[in-house]
């Protein structure tokens, strides 16, 4: 099975060089970059690091208290960390500067593999979340360097998915030293796809740990006074496409009854920044940008956030916050940011890549779900409407938060005992 996965790696291989072309085309700095994707990069010239693989946006962040802990714990040691997309490795720079490392992970191929940790000689991989590479974990395994999955979720669909390919998965699996899981569920699932139970081990969630960005909650104050502390305000953030015609159409519903209301919106991916942008215009809406105004006025109906990194001070100074991803089938993105600033959440039915985070917030009193499109807009007029509703909200969210945190310090004793070891 591992032959013929590496095989079928090899066969798509023009492909991927194709789409790297393509990119490259609209890209200078990923044209640059492609050659990292065959782990072709300057060696950094040491030895010894941590290694830490981040696919993209959502990874990095929740990675970041994780982050800074082996910062402070291993002084000495280099971080290496390691994205796939673009916009991953943006926020890894924005982030951490030059104090870590980075580069693209290259493709499963055994060469390439093989060329990444010659270059990078971690003495400890740890991949978070869910990205399982069988030639990558084989190519750790012979080379002895213990492998962590940290923060480890599974999805139903994400299992389904692995099926096809389940003996070498299973196999892959048996390289790795430790399992440190999201919930039981994620061990449940982990056992299915074939993964030893003296590897699982339940540590919760690293999005509980994440550091609220510094000055954040007084820069969503200032906006407030800004734009008018008595304005009606709501945020969509990390909308997709098919989900921003929704969320005009329910601010449209919103301006019937507050025509003063405020819309931020926050698209997930900067490639739908001006496509949002157009929208919006189209609408016959007051615009401001994040690039062009800074921030909004009271005169604007709709403020677009078209930065990555910037969603946390209007999470601050928002009243209630849909979180995208949701509407559509793509699984949901990340409620803890609002909650953990207080902000009451709505979310749409599709929210399975944050399962237990959410059914959490639900069941708490924190967030709420909505069944569709059609009932956005109502959902959050009624909470503009109601202060005492929205307080309650706001309330439980940031209890949940609080309560989750831990995580860290969990995983950094794993790593301490494997590190020692």
């Amino acid at each position: 099975m591992r032959y013929l996965y590496t095989l079928a790696i090899y066969l798509v291989t023009p492909l991927l060089v194709l789409r790297l072309l393509l990119r490259g085309a609209r890209s200078t700095s990923g044209r640059r970059r492609w050659p990292e994707r065959f782990g072709f990069f300057d060696a950094p010239g040491f030895t010894g690091s941590l290694w830490i693989h981040a696919v993209s946006v959502g990874e990095v962040n929740a990675a970041e208290p994780l982050i800074k802990a082996l910062h402070r714990d291993y002084p000495g040691a280099p971080l290496v960390i390691t994205t796939v997309t673009a916009t991953g490795s943006a926020r890894v720079h924005q982030l951490f500067g030059d104090s870590v490392f980075h580069v693209y992970l290259p493709y499963d191929l055994p060469f390439a593999v093989g060329r990444f940790l010659r270059r990078v000689r971690p003495r400890l991989a740890l991949i978070v979340e869910t990205e399982i590479w069988p030639n990558l974990y084989f190519a750790c395994r012979r080379r002895g360097i213990p492998l962590m999955i940290v923060n480890a979720r599974l999805s139903d669909r994400s299992l389904r998915g692995y099926r096809p390919m389940l003996g070498v998965v299973r196999s892959a699996l048996r390289c790795v030293s430790k399992i440190a899981a999201q919930s039981r569920k994620d061990v449940a699932r982990y056992r299915l796809l074939g993964a030893d139970p003296r590897q699982l081990v339940v540590t919760g969630n690293l999005k509980f740990d994440m550091p609220i960005p510094q000055g954040a909650v007084e820069r969503g104050a200032e906006l407030r006074e800004h734009w008018g502390r008595q304005r009606p305000v709501w945020i969509a953030a990390s909308t997709h496409e098919g989900e921003e015609l929704a969320v005009l159409d329910a601010h449209h519903e919103v301006l019937q009854r507050l025509p003063d209301a405020l819309l931020l919106i926050a698209p997930r991916h900067p490639e739908r920044f001006r496509v949002v942008e157009q929208l919006v215009r189209s609408r016959g809406l007051a615009l401001a940008t994040y690039q062009a105004e800074g921030r909004p006025t009271k005169t604007h109906g709709v403020f677009l956030i078209d930065a990555m990194g910037q969603l946390m001070p209007f999470f601050a100074a928002a009243e209630v916050a849909f979180v995208g991803g949701s509407l559509v089938p793509t699984g949901g993105h990340n409620v803890l940011e609002p909650a953990a600033l207080s902000t009451p959440v709505l979310v749409g039915p599709h929210t399975f890549n944050f399962e237990e985070i959410t059914s959490s917030l639900i069941r708490q009193g924190g967030a709420a779900r909505i069944s569709g499109d059609d009932q956005l807009g109502h959902d959050v007029l009624m909470l503009l409407l109601d202060d005492a509703r929205r307080q309650e909200m706001g309330l439980a969210a940031q209890q949940v938060f609080d309560r989750e945190r831990g995580a860290v310090q969990r995983i950094t004793q794993l790593i301490d005992a494997l590190l020692q070891e």
